[in-house]
């Protein structure tokens, strides 16, 4: 039983500072993956039509 509860002490420090280190450290913006101008295809996943251009309805 004593063993049991120095294992569950011990999982749930480690997991603390699994979530202290992950909040205090951030990716840097290099590795993101959401891109600068979207493509048709992403435009349509977000409810875009790119078929419709812009500029021609002004």
């Amino acid at each position: 039983m004593n063993r049991a509860v120095e294992v569950l002490i011990s999982v749930v420090v480690v997991v603390a500072l699994t979530l202290i280190l992950s909040r205090s450290l951030k990716l840097s913006t290099r590795y993101e993956r959401k891109p600068h101008k979207l493509s048709d295809w992403n435009a349509q996943d977000q409810g875009i039509d790119p078929t419709i251009d812009i500029e021609s309805d002004r």
